[in-house]
């Protein structure tokens, strides 16, 4: 809890300086540079996405750019229809002159980073954009983006995050919640205070001689993004935010699909976390940079500490019987305060001040669905302390909009099992015993906080079974 109210008090810190962001005047929509001499690769990488594969290819050929100088390169590793449906699309637009090409491999050596990798050594332009295949950019994302290059020391520019199909349902819901600040706050706080952020895998462009001049793409982390990008400002490039250009998204519609998201990002965070910080630390940094480097990096381990402080909680108030409540409310009301209030505060000031009180009202469910997740997600993080590489797991996507689009459900590939099931039920009879000692010890004023986590792994439980069961 002590480790939790640290990482209360960093998104505190967050906070107040992007209230003070918010009161300068709002910036330029980009530099008035003339950028359309530039030739750009657009980078589509995808493994079996026969959902959403028609959809970024025709969103990417109908990006507003010169066709001379635009360069499209499906890079597809699929092994099911996804393969007859690129090789159709890409047809299409390759009549209507686009240039467009289509690179597949005989094996998926490298998952991502390695197909990445293989496209930049036939890649055309001085600039490459890079989208998953469930991200559609809008026509004139180029022209948006490309003028911010406007240093040559600029290696890379991100783009937020949209979201599709925010409304399809609570877990979408609290996904968006989730995601939301990390662009608006985080990456807006960091752009502008000089410290390293990350680019995130997609709906971004990269500076060529910046990815080869780092290194290029790197397989022994399961977040290739995340290690180039911290790899290429070490090497002195900087990175820009542009927080005015979104590019919608589709967010995991099941919890099996979101879990694995988030197990991937947390193990390959502290991957990289190993392998860059030391260097990190040694590099002729201010100060300020080396301890956000080491606080977003290590953020993960928040999983760790709410993974402990659940399992703990019955054996830790066993062993304090002879406290007072006085006495107990003086150490647990701060950590507490600091542990959750200041995170809830976090996230509930960035969704009333961007989206109003329609979906701050969903903010009760975040805390639940992340605590109920955070035994997987802990072991992922701990796995990454001792691993290197790892199995990238794609994160299946349905071409889904709206609640409407939820009627695919018999063709989602649900990963729910009852053995997990099985799991979160002991869960929740296990943490249901904390409660069970308010009559013996006395500390009633405790048990909404108690309840806290049998309700979120009960929440977890529920949303499994229906995965598991009435989506099949």
């Amino acid at each position: 809890m002590g480790v939790l109210a640290l990482y209360g008090c960093h998104r505190l810190w967050m906070l107040y300086h992007w209230h003070k962001l918010k009161k300068l005047p709002a910036p330029l929509e980009a530099p008035s540079i003339d950028c359309s001499s530039a030739t750009v690769t657009v980078q589509l990488p995808m493994y079996n996405e026969q959902f959403v594969a028609k959809r970024i290819i025709d969103a990417a050929a109908q990006l507003r750019w010169p066709v001379e100088q635009l360069q499209i390169q499906v890079l597809d590793d699929s092994t099911d229809a996804t393969c007859g449906i690129v090789d159709n699309v890409s047809a299409f637009w390759r009549a209507r002159g686009i240039d467009i090409e289509i690179l597949r491999r005989n094996e998926r050596s490298g998952y991502k980073a390695g197909a990445l990798a293989e496209g930049l050594r036939s890649a055309k332009g001085e600039f490459v954009a890079i989208f998953d295949a469930d991200f559609v950019p809008r026509s004139d994302f180029l022209r948006r983006m490309l003028p911010h290059f406007s240093t040559p020391e600029t290696g890379m520019v991100q783009a937020r995050w949209g979201f599709l199909n925010r409304e399809s349902s609570w877990l979408t819901r609290v996904q968006a919640l989730l995601l939301g600040p990390h662009f608006g706050i985080e990456h807006q706080v960091r752009n502008s205070l000089g410290a390293f952020f990350n680019f995130n895998g997609t709906a971004g462009i990269w500076r060529k001689h910046a990815i080869i001049d780092a290194g290029g793409w790197e397989s022994d982390t399961v977040t290739e993004d995340l290690d180039l990008s911290y790899r290429a400002q070490l090497r002195g490039w900087r990175f820009r935010y542009v927080d005015e250009v979104v590019v919608p998204s589709e967010l995991p519609i099941t919890l099996a699909d979101f879990r694995a998201q988030q197990q991937r990002w947390a193990k390959g965070s502290i991957q990289t976390a190993r392998k860059l910080l030391p260097a990190v630390l040694k590099a002729r940094q201010p100060l300020l940079v080396k301890l956000e480097a080491c606080a977003h990096l290590l953020a993960n381990f928040g999983w760790v500490c709410g993974a402990v402080a659940s399992l703990t909680l019955y054996p830790a108030l066993l062993g304090r019987g002879s406290i007072s409540t006085a006495e107990a409310l003086l150490i647990d009301l701060p950590l507490f305060l600091l542990a959750c209030g200041a995170i809830l505060s976090y996230f509930f000031c960035y969704a009333y001040r961007t989206t109003g009180f329609k979906h701050a009202r969903w903010l009760p469910l975040l805390p639940l669905l992340t605590l109920g997740v955070s035994p997987s997600l802990a072991a992922a993080s701990i796995s990454g302390l001792f691993t290197r590489g790892g199995t990238f797991n794609r994160t299946a996507k349905y071409g889904v909009h709206s609640r409407k689009g939820v009627a695919i459900n018999p063709l989602l590939s649900v990963h729910s099992s009852v053995p997990r099931l099985a799991l979160y039920i002991m869960l929740i009879l296990y943490s249901c015993l904390p409660v069970t000692l308010v009559p013996e010890m006395g500390y009633w004023a405790s048990i909404p906080f108690l309840c806290i986590f049998p309700l979120s792994f009960s929440l977890v439980a529920f949303r499994e079974a229906a995965d598991t069961f009435i989506h099949r």
